[in-house]
C-alpha cells in the first residue's frame, strides 16, 4: 500500500513537471512569432524623409526651418530662405515701343491759337483723347492750309516719338509767315495730320485770320515754351 501511495505522488510529479515544460514551450513558441510584427512599422530615428508616427512622406523640406504646413496661397513663399514669384511677363503687343500703339490722327483732338509773340507764329496744342496711351511720331507732322499748295516746312530740331498718355498734351509751333517774305494769303483754318498717310483733322485758326506764306512748323514738346522758341 506506501508503494502504491509514493508511485502516484511520482505520477502526479512528473505529470505537473510535463504541463509546465509544455507551457514553457508554447510562451516561447508565441513570443517568436510576435516578434518580426514589432519591427515592421518602427521607421528609423531621425530620418527626415518620414512624418514621426505615419509612416507617410514629410511635406517639411529639411531646409526650411521646420515649418512644414507648406504655401496656403498657391503661390511661392516670400518667407524664409525662399524665392518670390517670378515677375509677371508683359502682354503681346503689336510690335510697338513697350506694347503701345501709334497715335493716329483721330486719337487726338487739336486747338491753334496765334501767339503774342513771336510775331506770326501760333501754337498747336494736340491733346490724347482716346482711353490708351499711344506713341506720338514727334516729327512726322503734317500742316497745310486750305488755300495754299504744299504742306508747310519743318523748322527747329528733330524730336523723339515719345508715349502721349491719355489726357496728357503735346505741342508745336507754327510760323505763318516770315517778315522778309512779301505777299501771302488770308487763311482761317489749318489742316493737321500726325503722318503723310493719313486723312487730316481741319482746324480753325483761334485770333485769325493770318496772313501766310511760306508756312513752317515744329516738331511736337512737352511744353508751349519750347515750341515757340523757333
Amino acid at each position: 500500500m506506501a508503494y502504491a501511495a509514493r508511485s502516484r505522488r511520482t505520477t502526479a510529479v512528473l505529470a505537473a513537471v510535463s504541463l509546465g515544460l509544455v507551457a514553457l514551450t508554447a510562451c516561447e513558441g508565441d513570443t517568436d512569432a510576435a516578434a518580426p510584427s514589432a519591427s515592421v512599422s518602427s521607421p528609423a530615428a531621425g530620418d527626415p524623409g518620414t512624418d514621426k508616427g505615419s509612416g507617410t512622406p514629410s511635406t517639411s523640406d529639411p531646409g526650411d526651418g521646420g515649418t512644414g504646413g507648406g504655401d496656403t496661397t498657391g503661390g511661392g513663399s516670400t518667407g524664409g530662405g525662399g524665392g518670390t514669384s517670378a515677375p509677371t511677363e508683359p502682354g503681346s503687343d503689336d510690335g510697338q515701343d513697350g506694347g503701345v500703339g501709334m497715335c493716329e490722327t483721330t486719337d487726338l483732338t487739336y486747338v491753334v491759337t496765334v501767339a503774342s509773340k513771336p510775331v506770326n507764329h501760333a501754337l498747336l496744342t494736340a491733346t490724347n483723347k482716346s482711353a490708351d496711351s499711344c506713341l506720338l511720331p514727334a516729327n512726322e507732322l503734317v500742316l497745310t492750309i486750305p488755300t495754299l499748295d504744299g504742306a508747310a516746312g519743318h523748322m527747329g530740331p528733330e524730336g523723339k516719338d515719345w508715349i502721349l498718355e491719355t489726357g496728357e498734351t503735346a505741342y508745336a509751333g507754327i510760323l505763318f509767315s516770315h517778315a522778309d517774305t512779301a505777299g501771302g494769303k488770308s487763311a482761317d483754318k489749318v489742316e493737321i495730320a500726325l503722318t503723310a498717310a493719313e486723312s487730316p483733322a481741319t482746324v480753325s485758326i483761334g485770333g485769325g485770320p493770318v496772313n501766310v506764306n511760306d508756312p513752317e512748323v515744329t516738331t511736337f514738346f512737352g511744353t508751349a515754351e519750347d515750341a515757340l522758341t523757333y
